[in-house]
């Protein structure tokens, strides 16, 4: 009776640790697999957010550049003054999504477009206000876009 108790335990025990490993591996591999879609997704997402930051940086600079060229031929009007903001706000707000994704690897060269572009934005404004600084002109020299 001992021998018969011992063999039917062992034979549940085996079953029950090959269910106990087959789960296991199931899990590990799912979690490999989430893993992995989860590398796609964020590669994806930086992608996406890096090629948005650099159409919208593109849109921002043209938008500085048309607007500098409103101001040589006329005054600007509302709806120059509203595209040019506009722009800018697209990109300020594409620019805090970058910060919030991108490694330092990349904000670190994309700040100084950043910088670049804020800079030359107060340019314009201030001429466009007439309120410019001694060496800011209409055709003077400005930061290169």
């Amino acid at each position: 009776m001992l021998i018969a108790v011992t063999g039917v335990a062992g034979t549940l025990g085996g079953a029950l640790l090959t269910q106990r490993g087959a789960d296991r591996a199931k899990r590990r591999e799912l979690a490999m697999t989430q893993a992995i879609q989860e590398a796609r997704d964020n590669r994806e997402l930086r992608r996406s957010c890096y090629s948005e930051l650099h159409r919208d940086a593109r849109q921002f600079a043209t938008a500085l550049s048309r607007h500098l060229y409103v101001m040589r031929d006329r005054a600007p009007a509302d709806e120059d003054i509203r595209a040019l903001g506009e722009s800018k706000d697209t990109y300020r707000n594409r620019w805090s999504e970058a910060l919030m994704i991108a490694p330092n690897a990349v904000v670190a060269p994309a700040q100084e477009v950043n910088e670049t572009l804020t800079r030359v934005h107060g340019q314009v404004k201030r001429l466009e206000q007439g309120n410019p600084r001694p060496d800011e002109t209409l055709r003077g020299r400005f930061v290169s876009l």
